[in-house]
């Protein structure tokens, strides 16, 4: 029978997510693709640096164990198969068990994630999460720039959310747009006991709430997470019984009321923080790995005038 990716979490990775090649890619956007291929190869012996998501996988990497393959990684890029072979060895010389990847010589990659049944996509190029996005893939751009992961929690790979347009819809996000934060406040009042729809990283929760279950309890990594939301009392109702309703749990939930993101996320380190705005992903990146989630009426109205940033609820 051929392999199977169907009983396992399955994370799509660019190299430039996984590996800092920041350094090499100006050569690939000044149009040089025959400089880059060459000082690839040039390099190839040359393990490459971490990149900002580097932690992330390989803690999620440590799921596995010679009973049970949870987590697969596949190196999804726009790389050609040449340039792809530094990949390959800069994750072998991490430790790092990465056996499959595509390809493309600069074309879009994204369509590939539907045989791969990813969970989970992470690129530097805004254009493919985008089109992930559009294909129902949760997916984020990766702030390259963002303060790497910090190594104090060997053991837990740890992740935040936010809410609104992440793990949840945006309907209530639309509602504060359109009247306000009064009327966001009266909508999620009256609206308190229905929950809201999935939002595009709903996907990604569930599948590391099955990958919780699934580790053995004698095992050494667990799962860390986070619900970090511009929301505050009497909002926060909804958010809470929308996650029962759904089976899933977090462990920690920050309703913050429009206060500044950042320096909590600094507090709770984590591997990985997903939101929808960018002056959030901004805030974040300054202390944490950080990602941008291009979902929502927030993204969609990005060429306007940002509310204030403490009257943004979602």
């Amino acid at each position: 029978m051929p392999a199977t990716l169907d009983d396992k979490l399955v994370v799509a990775i660019s190299s430039r997510a996984l590996f800092d090649f920041e350094e090499e890619n100006r050569l690939f956007e000044s149009g040089d693709e025959a400089a880059y291929m060459r000082r690839q190869l040039e390099l190839v012996q040359q393990p490459a640096r971490a990149g900002i998501a580097f932690p992330l996988v390989r803690k999620l990497l440590g799921f596995n164990t010679a009973q049970a393959q949870r987590v697969e990684v596949v190196v999804l890029s726009r790389n050609d198969p040449a340039s792809g072979m530094r990949v390959f060895a800069s994750a072998h010389a991490a430790g790092m068990h990465v056996e499959r990847g595509v390809f493309t010589r600069g074309r879009d990659p994204f369509a590939y994630l539907r045989p791969l049944g990813a969970h989970l996509f992470l690129s530097a190029n805004e254009k493919d999460v985008q089109q992930a996005l559009n294909m129902g893939f949760p997916a984020a751009r990766v702030m390259t720039d963002s303060t790497p992961a910090g190594d104090r929690y060997p053991h837990e790979v740890r992740i935040a959310f936010d809410g609104d347009a992440v793990l949840f819809s945006d309907e209530a996000e639309r509602i504060y747009q359109q009247g306000g934060l009064p009327a966001f406040h009266e909508h999620e009042v009256t609206k308190a006991a229905l929950p809201l729809a999935g939002g595009p990283f709903k996907p990604l929760l569930a599948a590391l709430h099955r990958l919780q279950q699934q580790a053995d309890a004698s095992e050494t990594m667990r799962i860390r997470t986070a619900l970090v939301t511009a929301r505050s009392a009497p909002a926060h109702e909804r958010a809470v019984r929308t996650l029962l309703d759904w089976g899933i749990t977090v462990d920690e939930a920050m309703f913050l009321g429009g206060l500044e993101k950042g320096p909590f996320l600094r507090e709770f380190e984590p591997d990985f923080f997903f939101d929808d705005q960018r002056s959030h992903v901004a805030s974040a990146a300054r202390h944490v790995p950080a990602g941008h989630v291009s979902a929502g009426i927030a993204n969609l109205l990005q060429g306007e005038e940002p509310p204030a940033a403490a009257a943004i609820p979602p």
